[in-house]
């Protein structure tokens, strides 16, 4: 007999103790770990054959909203002569007893959500980034994981690459100096989403009420249902939450950054677009930490009008650079190089893209350790929020001119990033006066409670919640 969702909530904290103590004792054994996986269009089809090839790992159960998608990966286990259940809705799938773990890969309003009730139907979990939609989320999360006692695993990869992890190392060794600052850029070129006047059909196989989930049911202004909810502030976070929310937790771990900066600010616009998208195609983030600023930029605009390619930081376009005194390193996801303050090459550390990170988190699932995690789910909650707070900042934007926007901080690497900024947008032929630039404020952050104080600050926190969840997809002040 299965225990449903809604009963297992029902029980008392000293029965939910108790199963977990026996789900423990399970996994703790050399039995197969029994893995789910939602949202299998991309990302997660992808995480189903890392996944398949961990030793003592077995999927078992495909879940998606997408009748297609769905079928397109049950296919695959059909032609191995493999078992698998699928599920369209991902209630059900959490109410199977008889799976241990759950791979959550979908659009990311319904990420924490899905990492709630996953928590709560005593599953551990591998969550992709950025584990919530904004703040409040976040927290609630993490709630949830000490609450159930499970094992939540963010998906950071970088966090598990060999070479990032060995260069970091090294620049804590002494290597070359003091950190003085660290700047995570992805430039990653991007076509603009096309421009609808009236509402777009949905697809047929798909489940609308279950993709939209916690948001309304809106009308469909865009042409595409699937991956284009990332340029959409109900569903998506922009590229800031995107892959912006990559090289800030590189940042983070790299520097060592447990806590949070005392302010932020945000500013860039959506350049040269003429499409429904709403958030930023190019923005840059400041953290202003103490002694050691951190600087976050992504770009969808190659490096002008004419060129082909697109822009660049040190010979970085997808990672980091990371200054010390005596020198520093460029790279992150697959490794990179030490460089002297002249660039000349000192070591390389070749990554292996963080290959390792599924096993990482079945490693720790078997143990039950969650410091064994090299992502612990504080620590994507941690990234995640300072993606949020810069995407508030911006979104508390006033217009602002090109040509007299200054530097929102007096330190060099600041100064630099902000002038290679505005030169970025005037190659790209962007009017100073009319260009869409959209200036955020400096917002101080509250870090016990994560959320902003002084001036700005109500209407900061305004955004630090979604305002209204649709039933029955609440993420609720109880978990």
């Amino acid at each position: 007999m299965k225990i449903s969702r809604r009963e297992l909530l029902k029980k008392s904290l000293v029965v939910t103790a108790a199963c977990n103590t026996i789900a423990n004792r399970i996994l703790g054994a050399n039995d197969d770990i029994r893995v789910g996986v939602i949202g299998i269009r991309s990302m997660g089809a992808q995480h189903i054959k890392t996944f398949r090839s961990v030793p003592g790992v077995r999927v078992v159960a495909l879940c998606d909203v997408d009748q297609a998608v769905l079928d397109r990966e049950v296919g695959k286990f059909v032609e191995r002569g493999e078992k698998v259940w699928s599920y369209r809705d991902a209630r059900k799938m959490l109410d199977d007893r008889d799976i241990d773990a759950v791979v959550v890969a979908t659009p990311n309003h319904w990420h924490a959500l899905l990492g709630i009730w996953a928590c709560q139907a005593g599953k551990d979990l591998y969550l992709e980034k950025p584990v919530s939609h904004n703040i409040r989320e976040g927290q609630k999360l993490v709630e949830a994981a000490r609450k159930y006692n499970r094992i939540v695993q963010a998906g950071t990869q970088n966090r598990s690459d060999t070479g990032f992890r060995e260069a970091i190392s090294y620049l804590r060794e002494g290597h070359l100096g003091k950190v003085l600052w660290a700047h995570g850029l992805w430039y990653k070129e991007r076509p603009s989403l096309g421009r609808v006047q009236t509402p777009q059909p949905v697809p047929e196989q798909v489940d609308y009420n279950l993709w939209c989930g916690p948001v309304e049911m809106a009308p469909l202004m865009r042409k595409s249902l699937h991956y284009d909810w990332h340029w959409f502030w109900d569903t998506g976070n922009g590229d800031m939450g995107n892959l912006g929310a990559h090289q800030i937790d590189d940042c983070r771990f790299a520097l060592g950054l447990s806590g949070y900066p005392s302010r932020i600010i945000s500013y860039g616009g959506r350049f040269l677009f003429d499409d429904n998208g709403e958030t930023p195609n190019t923005q840059i983030a400041v953290f202003d930490y103490p002694d050691c600023p951190v600087i976050i930029e992504v770009r969808n605009l190659r490096h002008s009008r004419e060129a082909k390619y697109m822009d660049h930081c040190r010979g970085v376009r997808e990672g980091n650079v990371i200054q010390c005194e005596g020198g520093y390193f460029g790279g992150g996801r697959g490794g990179g190089w030490v460089y002297d303050n002249q660039g000349k090459r000192i070591k390389q550390f070749p990554g292996d893209g963080g290959a390792g990170h599924a096993r990482n988190f079945i490693e720790a699932v078997r143990s039950r350790r969650s410091q064994d995690l090299n992502a612990e789910i504080m620590e994507g909650h941690k990234s995640a929020a300072l993606c949020h707070m810069a995407n508030i900042s911006y979104r508390l934007g006033r217009p602002a001119n090109i040509e007299s926007i200054q530097a929102p901080l007096d330190h060099q690497a600041v100064v630099t990033a902000h002038h290679n900024f505005v030169s970025h947008l005037k190659r790209n032929g962007i009017d100073a006066e009319n260009s869409g630039l959209v200036l955020g404020p400096w917002l101080e952050i509250d870090a016990q409670k994560e959320k902003f104080r002084g001036a700005r600050s109500a209407e900061a926190n305004a955004l630090w919640r979604r305002e209204k969840y649709r039933e029955p997809f609440v993420v609720r002040d109880e978990v």
